[in-house]
C-alpha cells in the first residue's frame, strides 16, 4: 500500500475508532439517565417477563457493558471492535427474533457491520507499520 492510501485509510480508521467509542459510551451512560430515549422500552416483554430484575436495573447492566466495551475500543481497538460488532450483531438478533424494534435491528446490523470493518482495518494497518 503506498504512503497516500495509508493515509487515507489510517483517517478513516480513527473516524470509526472515535465513532465506536463515543457511540457506546454515550449509549451505555444514558441507560442510566434515559435522556435519549426510555431503553426499556427496546426489551420485549417476553424478555422482560423472565428477569430476576426489573428492565431498568437490566439496561443499567446493559449500560455497564457498552461504556466497557467503548473504553476498549479506545485501549484495543482492534479487540473492542469485535466485540462491539458481536454485541451489535446480538442485539439486532434479539430485536428481529421478537420482531421489536425490526428498524434498529436493522441499523444495529449495519453498525455491526461497522465496527467489524474497524477491526479489519485495525489489522491492516498494524501489520503495514
Amino acid at each position: 500500500m503506498n504512503t497516500q492510501n495509508f493515509t487515507e485509510v489510517k483517517k478513516l480508521q480513527n473516524i470509526l475508532k472515535i465513532v465506536f467509542i463515543v457511540v457506546p459510551i454515550v449509549a451505555g451512560l444514558d441507560k442510566f439517565t434515559n435522556i435519549l430515549t426510555d431503553w426499556t422500552g427496546y426489551l420485549s416483554p417476553s424478555f422482560i417477563s423472565m428477569l430476576p430484575i426489573s428492565a431498568s436495573a437490566c439496561m443499567m447492566i446493559i449500560g455497564v457493558i457498552e461504556i466497557a466495551a467503548g473504553l476498549i475500543v479506545l485501549f484495543k481497538t482492534r479487540w473492542g471492535a469485535y466485540i462491539v460488532a458481536a454485541w451489535l450483531a446480538i442485539i439486532a438478533l434479539s430485536l428481529l427474533l421478537t420482531w421489536h424494534h425490526a428498524d434498529v435491528a436493522v441499523r444495529d446490523f449495519v453498525m455491526a457491520i461497522t465496527a467489524f470493518t474497524l477491526a479489519k482495518l485495525t489489522e491492516i494497518t498494524s501489520e503495514q507499520n
